[in-house]
């Protein structure tokens, strides 16, 4: 798989978990993970990724908090939100990935799975971050 199907098999994920309780992410994961149609090395990358944004969550949300003005993370669409917390997590945390294509793949896949403001808002967000 190539990294920006990697990062969309992810954000899949993220916006999977976003609809079940927090004691039942791990079964939503493991489902989610289970289905995935790729090797082995995308899959332990994407499941390792997934978790590790899991566990920082809470970190991610205080940030994208502070920084959207009259929005909160309770209040964003469900598919924004979890793009968002994707980029959020790779430019505070994947030092390898550099911002700018952090953010320039978010706003790509507001543009396939957000709403028509999607990719706008997305870019805002991230915006504010940097």
């Amino acid at each position: 798989m190539s990294r920006r199907d990697v990062r969309e098999e992810i954000f899949k994920l993220l916006f999977l978990i976003e609809f079940h309780a927090k004691e039942d992410v791990d079964g939503q994961l493991s489902f989610g993970i289970a289905n995935l149609h790729a090797d082995e090395k995308d899959t332990a990358y994407i499941e390792r990724k997934i978790r590790d944004i899991c566990q920082h969550l809470d970190e991610i949300d205080t940030l994208i908090n502070a920084h959207a003005e009259r929005w909160k993370t309770s209040r964003m669409a469900k598919a924004e939100l979890a793009i968002i917390r994707l980029a959020v997590y790779e430019m505070k945390y994947e030092k390898e990935i550099p911002v700018s294509v952090a953010i320039n793949e978010a706003v790509e896949l507001a543009k396939i799975y957000g709403a028509d403001h999607g990719p706008g808002f997305v870019n805002g967000i991230l915006a504010k971050l940097v």
